[in-house]
């Protein structure tokens, strides 16, 4: 195929000291570039928009090292190698990979999974069978070890992450309550087979909790911290365990939240909280993917993406999906899935 002489990309222009806005972004457009040896090009197909994003624009040691000012801005992609001078990959071949907000990226073998697209539409390794989907699957059986019979339950449960975390503990044989933001969300989170859902901007958090869960909460799979992780806490039993996989109510605050102030309760009834990045998993997602898509296959587990179209729509996107306005995975489809 016939390749254009340049592409856009999308790069950090600033540091917001709090709320992410499409103005901290810049689109350029810059010459293409023809692959090295060992090297391979890709086409963009989906992008990937994520809340860890928002803490690679703060300039503050964490796992991964910040996106420098006129850097092209960090995320996952699904695309298509286009040229390649390694031997491993061929033109035609759909690839997943961390190369950024970019039409077109070159990238090295190590940077890229192959997507065996018979196990569904290829947006969904950006999704259910890609990051967020995996970080469930670990996060729920591996991290905090859920077992049959307990109480499950998930912040942001319509989210990425969120609604897999719920229909796993349900096929593990849970009872699982979600929590999420307004009717609507809590209506589709149901939808899924959650047994009950918590609408946190319906006030009495504790109270709303307690009916949800009236055994306790054995088993909490946390995305975003601030008040409503410290609502669950009050509701842990005696040995429960929780998954903290992000604190999306934290990242866009101009100074953190105090807290937890709960840790006493910890203490005493002996509860296990611990982090966990997906990226420590990746020699076993050929054990998990497998299983994923079998369970989507069979209707076990259903999803939701939120797909907007267009590299030059990613900021807007992708701030409004740190407000909570997406409805499910968000992604941006960069280029069409067949030229």
């Amino acid at each position: 195929m016939s390749l254009p002489a340049s592409y856009s990309r999308v790069v950090l222009a600033a540091r917001p000291p709090a709320e992410v806005s499409p103005n901290d972004f810049r689109l350029e457009t810059v010459a293409m570039s023809q692959p090295k040896h060992r090297e391979i090009l890709v086409r963009a197909i989906y992008l990937s928009l994520d809340p860890y994003m928002r803490g690679r624009m703060k300039d503050v040691p964490s796992y991964a090292p910040p996106v420098a000012i006129g850097g092209v801005m960090a995320g996952g992609i699904v695309g298509e190698v286009v040229a390649s001078e390694h031997p491993d990959f061929k033109p035609g071949e759909i690839v997943e990979g961390s190369l950024g907000w970019q039409q077109y990226a070159i990238a090295q073998a190590a940077d890229l999974r192959k997507i065996d697209t018979s196990l569904g539409p290829i947006s969904w390794s950006n999704s259910i069978l890609g990051m967020p989907g995996m970080t469930a699957y670990f996060g729920l059986f591996d991290v905090a070890g859920v077992k049959a019979g307990e109480t499950v339950v998930v912040s942001a449960a319509s989210g990425a992450v969120g609604q897999a975390v719920g229909q796993l503990a349900k096929i593990a044989g849970c009872r699982v309550v979600g929590i999420a933001g307004g009717e609507q969300k809590c209506a589709f989170v149901k939808s899924l087979g959650f047994d009950a859902c918590v609408d946190y901007k319906a006030g009495d958090l504790d109270a709303a909790l307690k009916a949800a869960a009236p055994a306790g909460v054995d088993v909490y799979f946390d995305n975003v911290g601030g008040v409503v992780a410290d609502a669950v806490f009050k509701q842990m039993n005696f040995f429960g365990r929780i998954a903290l996989c992000g604190s999306v109510s934290q990242t866009s605050l101009a100074a953190p939240e105090m807290g937890p102030r709960l840790l006493g309760l910890f203490v005493g009834k002996r509860v296990t909280m611990r982090g966990f990045i997906v990226f420590d998993y990746v020699s076993r997602y050929h054990i998990a993917l497998p299983r994923m898509a079998a369970w989507l296959k069979s209707g076990q587990i259903k999803y939701r993406e939120d797909i907007v179209d267009g590299l030059e729509n990613a900021p807007a996107a992708f701030s409004g999906m740190l407000r909570g306005d997406n409805f499910g995975k968000m992604q941006v489809r960069v280029g069409a899935e067949k030229l």
